[in-house]
Formats: structure tokens, sequence, C-alpha cells
């Protein structure tokens, strides 16, 4: 029997290859489309949602970029401008037509047709980075700019270039092309501070943007692609180059003819010059960080009114300038008796200085130090007049000695502060005990570390001029506390956010022990160390000098101000004739005649005394070696050696001596100097009027019945008359 064969499924042919590729091809097709669709659509999602977040033009044109801080003196005047800077707002139709078409053709030829993103811009950018292997120049259009400025900031990252394009299309859906490249002229960042065409045109050319010419619309608008780079006042050359660039894009792209294009002198262009960086620059470094401190707005604009005199500013820079030794440098502060800073000087040029050496700078103050161990003095009981013995003393193996060599026995504390002898002083110290002292010096507002060794008394711990003035100040204010201030108040959109309240309610000593110490000053003026610092009405005031002349320091005060003025060199290194009687006082009578010049003059309330003798004005050495700003003793306060020379004490006198090396020889001892006693001979001596004997023709007595105050009046005047003499 014959087997069916059963049928079999039909076979359907092989596809061909070209179809298979053809089906992965549509399908890969359609789903890029989809997926295109849908990034579209994600795309006009985020630009309608950034479109809708977007401030209204109004309230763009009132934004500035960053806070912007200007700073007045005390009469008002703007003084300086911090932050960015921005000039008037110019609408699109009073932005010169020169101006827009340098911006658009070196920035954007193709702003008028592009949507926010230039495709044939990107390309562009794309194959040169391939050519040159990393990126030379950008793809960013006007309006990505503008997005970049406003809302983001200058990373290169792709994260920050994608939401620079979604914010690009907003604008562009949001805002017409005249008012995108209005907002952009007047916020795009021209260098040197300057944002926008207005602020660029007067910071470089001194006049507003509403009149540029070709030349100078093609230097500001080549200023935006490398503000730094091509800055006229960084780099006058490269400006001129870069304007050049301009102006061919432009005669490229039609906006101007080759003719102007020849025409425009770039070379002939003058720029306005740089505002001189002063010593106002001194005072707001030192005042402005406070406002971190005074307030909390950080965005918006700021007023700040300040307590500077710029009258008084000029007249302490002249000061300084006109009497700073060669090489040495100087310092002034001036204060109200309020606590008002009216001038700082902080070197004597802030352009090849900014170290405020007026407020950042820690100096021995030599005898100026001095005001503390008398105020410590008067407070426990002692009294002007009370009499004191100037003899030789030793205190823990230091033995100061006076720079006139010789003691002059039983003296007043006025007499001693006026001629600053250094064995007084620091007698009163070991008295008081240095702890008091440096307990005086921080009540009045030292804020660096006082040592209590006893050679601290002759001002061996380093402070600071501003803190000095203050401390004096507080003196002139009847022992009430003064505080500097620089800040009076702040202002923000018109509102007053800060005002200074002056605070009169601590008192550091006792009315009359302030007046007591100004008892002292004035003789130091008067008849002391500090004559030259006489200004023809009544001053207040003590020198400085540290060993070896390293530093020169006069501080006093009258009608209502109080200066204190240092002078000496960086590396404290000795300045040959430095001494706060000479330069610093000089500086200071020049500064305060001046100043004080419109003000009533003012009596203290104890008049002035003259000392009993007239001894030699104070230099403020030290017995042996000088220390040149270090400590000669030990944390016990005994003597140490130094540069390896060995210390020993005077078996009999108690002196401090310095022993040769083994190498040199021997010095002979100098004579004894037998004690010198205050008596009448003794007067006679120092004034010139030794007995003589007579001529053989006749002899003829001396007078002595000339009252005693005519001959002390009459040797003042011999004595100062002498002094102001030039050396020969």
């Amino acid at each position: 029997m014959a087997r069916t064969r059963s049928a079999s499924p039909s076979r359907r042919p092989p596809t061909p290859p070209a179809s298979r590729w053809r089906r992965r091809l549509v399908v890969t097709l359609q789903l890029c489309i989809g997926i295109a669709v849908l990034a579209l659509g994600a795309l006009a999602i985020a630009v309608y949602v950034a479109m809708s977040q977007l401030p209204s033009f109004d309230s763009l044109k009132s934004s500035p970029n960053g806070q912007m801080i200007r700073v007045h003196a005390a009469d008002g005047t703007v003084i300086v401008s911090m932050g960015p800077s921005f000039g008037e707002w110019l609408p699109y139709s009073q932005i010169p037509q020169v101006m827009r078409d340098a911006t658009v053709s070196v920035e954007d030829r193709r702003f008028r047709s592009h949507i926010g993103i230039d495709p044939v811009g990107v390309a562009r950018s794309v194959k040169v980075r391939y050519d040159r292997g990393h990126w030379t120049q950008g793809g960013s259009t006007i309006t990505q700019q503008l997005a970049r400025t406003v809302f983001l900031n200058n990373q290169k990252k792709f994260g920050r270039k994608f939401r620079e394009g979604i914010l690009a299309f907003a604008l562009e859906w949001k805002f017409t092309k005249d008012q995108i490249l209005e907002l952009y002229l007047n916020k795009v960042y021209y260098g040197g501070g300057a944002y926008g065409i207005d602020a660029a045109s007067r910071k470089f050319f001194g006049h507003g943007a509403d009149h540029l010419s070709l030349a100078e619309a093609a230097v500001i608008a080549g200023l935006v692609k490398a503000p730094s780079n091509y800055s006229p006042t960084a780099d006058a050359e490269a400006a001129m180059g870069r304007a050049g660039v301009v102006l061919e894009t432009m005669r490229e792209t039609g906006a101007i003819t080759a003719s102007q294009a020849a025409d425009a002198d770039i070379s002939g262009l003058k720029l306005a010059p740089e505002p001189k960086q002063n010593s106002v620059r001194y005072f707001t470094d030192w005042a402005l960080p406070q406002l971190d401190t005074l307030i909390d707005e950080t965005t918006e604009p700021l007023e700040v009114w300040t307590t500077l005199d710029l009258t008084m500013q000029r007249q302490a820079d002249e000061a300084i300038r006109a009497n700073a030794p060669p090489g040495a440098q100087g310092a002034l502060v001036a204060l109200d008796r309020g606590g008002e800073v009216r001038a700082m000087v902080g070197g004597k040029d802030y352009v090849s200085s900014i170290y405020n050496r007026a407020t950042q700078a820690v100096r021995q103050p030599g005898s100026s130090f001095k005001l503390f161990v008398y105020l410590a003095a008067l407070e426990a009981g002692h009294k002007p007049a009370d009499s004191i013995v100037d003899e030789p003393v030793t205190i823990s193996g230091w033995s100061p000695r006076n720079d006139s060599r010789r003691n002059s026995g039983a003296v007043s504390l006025r007499t001693a502060f006026a001629y600053s002898l250094n064995t007084v002083a620091a007698k009163l110290g070991q008295e008081v005990g240095f702890t008091t002292v440096a307990d005086m010096a921080r009540r009045f507002g030292i804020t660096t570390p006082v040592n209590t060794h006893p050679s601290m008394v002759l001002g061996t711990s380093e402070v600071r001029v501003i803190d000095m003035t203050r401390a004096f100040a507080s003196v002139a204010n009847k022992g009430v506390a003064v505080t500097p201030y620089g800040i009076t108040r702040v202002t923000a959109n018109g509102q007053t956010i800060y005002t200074h309240e002056v605070d009169r309610s601590h008192v550091l000593v006792a009315p009359y022990v302030a007046a007591e110490m100004t008892d002292l000053l004035q003789t130091a003026v008067n008849t002391g160390t500090g004559r030259a610092a006489q200004i023809g009405r009544p001053v207040a005031g003590k020198t400085g000098t540290t060993s070896a002349s390293k530093d020169g320091w006069f501080l006093g005060f009258s009608s209502g101000i109080t200066t204190g003025v240092w002078m000496g060199r960086d590396d404290a290194k000795p300045i040959a004739g430095l001494h706060g009687g000479t330069a610093p006082a000089k500086a200071w009578a020049a500064f305060m005649k001046p100043a004080t010049a419109s003000r009533p003059i003012e009596q203290f309330d104890t008049q002035v005394t003259l000392p009993e003798w007239q001894l030699e004005p104070d230099e403020e050495s030290y017995f042996g070696q000088p220390d040149n700003g270090q400590m000669a003793v030990d944390a016990d306060g005994n003597p140490i050696a130094q540069d390896g020379v060995p210390v020993s004490t005077d078996s009999q006198t108690g002196d401090t001596l310095a022993r040769p090396d083994a190498d040199q020889p021997e010095t002979p001892a100098p004579p004894a100097v037998p004690p010198q006693q205050m008596n009448q001979d003794w007067i006679d001596r120092v004034t010139g009027r030794e007995r003589r004997e007579p001529s053989p023709a006749g002899r003829q007595p001396l007078q002595r019945d000339v009252p005693r105050d005519q001959v002390q009046t009459q040797r003042f005047q011999s004595d100062r008359d002498q002094e102001d003499r030039p050396n020969q």
C-alpha cells in the first residue's frame, strides 16, 4: 500500500540583506524622531518654565550685578567707589548707532536672525576645537552672554552651557531684539570695574556713552572678549590693536565703509587719567571691613558716610611727606573728641605701599609709653609737684640711665616727666608695680601684648599708632574712654540701616587724674622734649624715641583734636638724628596748626606750670649697649648677653656693664663722675654763669639780687635760643 506523503508548510524566501538594513534604519529613524519630539517637548517646557520665571524688563534694568559701595567723606564728597561701577542707563534709542553696530559685528553678527543660539557659530567653534585640540573661541551669542552675565557664571561646564541655552531661548521668547541688546550694552562687563557702556565710557574716556565716536565705540566693543587683556588703562597698545580688529569686522559686515574705517583715528584717542590712589585709601581700607560686623546687607548698593575730613587728610599727607627723614616711613592718626577719625596716613605713598603703618604696624613707643607709668602713679596718689630723687637705680639687674648721663637729685614729677628722666620712670614703675602699669596701658586701649619686665616703663612693648593715639585722646577727654571710629551711618536704597552712637559712659580714670596728667603733658611741650610741637595755643603731648633712633613718636592734643605721629623705617634700621622731639614733633605741629586754625582756643583744666630746672632733652637711651628693640633682660628681669658679649654688674654702683671680648684690648674705664648736686653752683654752671675771677683792675661781685623767678625765666629763654640754633 502506497504511503501518502503529508503536505509540508510553505517556506518563505529569505529576506534580502538590503531589506533588513532598511527596516532597521526606519526603526532607528522613528526612534530618533520620537526622542527628538520628546526632547523638543521637554525643551519647550523648560524654556516656557524659564520664561515664566524671568524678571520683567524693568526689573532687569534696575538690578545691578554685585554690591556697589560708595564711601563719602564727612562733607558728603564721594571719596571711593568700591565694587562694580554702573553709569547711567541708556535706553536703546539713546545708544549711539556706532556702538550698537560695533557690538553686533564683533560679538554676534547674526544677532538679528537667530533665536538665541547660533548654529553656525556653534559649528565654527566645534571645528576650531577639532583643528586646534582646545577651545579657542566660543560660539556664544549676545543673548547667551546676557544670560550668563545676569543669571549664571563663567564656569566652562556642560551643565552651565545647557542652562545658558535654555535661558537664551527664554530671553528671545520674552523680549525683543532691541530690548536684549539694550540690556546687554548696559550690563556687560568692560573691565576696570565698569559694567555697561556708560560706566566704561566715563572710566576710559571721561564722558558719557551717549555721544561715543566710532573709534571710542570700537575700543569699548573690543573689551568684552578679554577685559583684563584689552583694558586701555592696563595695556593701551593691546586695546588699540583690538579696536582695529573691531573696525575691520564692521567693514566686513557692512556696518561702516572702508573710508569710515580709515578715518577712525584710534591712535589719537585721549584716555581719561586714572584717579590717584592717595592716602584716603589707607582710611577706607581700615574702615570698610568693619561693615561685616555692623550690617547684614550684602547685595543692595550701599552709601557709607564716614568721619574723614578731606582738608585734614590733605594736611596730614603734606606734614608726613615734608618731615619724614629720607628712607623713613611715617604714619599719622587724628581723632576728634568723640573718637571720629579725621585723618589717617599709613605711609608716604599708598601706590607704592598699601601697608597701613597707622593701624597694622607694631613698633616700640619709647618714652611716650611713660604716659601709662605716670597715670598709674597719679592714680596711686602722687601729685605733679611731688618730689622724687633722680638717682642711679638698679631693678633686678637692670640699670637705666638718663640721656644726659647724670642724675639731678630731688626733682618734681613734673620736671621728671618734662625731661623724660628714665630713672624716675623706673622708680615709679617699681613703686606702683609693673603689672599695674601694664594694666593701665590695656585699660587705655593698648591691644598688643604688654610685658611686665622693668624696662617696660621705657616703652619696650610694641604698640600701634592708632592705639597710642586713642590713649592720649582718652586723657584729653577727661579720663573717659575714646574709641576710634570711621563710619557714621550706612544707607541702602535711601534707608538708613546703621547709625553710629558714641559711648561716653566708660570712665578710665578719675577726672582729676586726667587733669594732672594733662598738667604733665603741657610741661613736656612748653619746656621739655616736645618744644617743637608748639602751635601758638595750649598743647599737651609727649615724645618717644627708641634705642638707636629706630622709632620717633609724638602724640598730643589741642582744641579737641588728638594726633599721633610715628616715623621710622619698615626694616627697623636706625635713622640718624631721629628723635620724637624732631621730625615727628615738627610733623605734628605742621598738621595741627592748620587743623585747629578754625577752632576756638581751648584752655586746659590745669594751667601750664614750668619745671624747676632746665635739663637736657632726653633721647630715651639705655645704659650699656642699645638693645635694638629687643629685651635686654631674661624672663626674671636679669640682664642677658647680647651678640655674644657677656654682661656683668658693677659691684659698687650696680650699673650693668658689657665685658669686652678676650680678643679685644680692654678700654680703660672713664673717671668716676661725682654725683651732681642741684645747688646754686650747679645752676650757675648749667646756665653758663660760672663765677669768674675779677680782673686786677677791680673786683665786681656777682649780682645775686635778681629775683629767682626772673633768673629762671631768663635761663629758659637762653637755653631755648641755644637749642634752636642749627648744629655747627
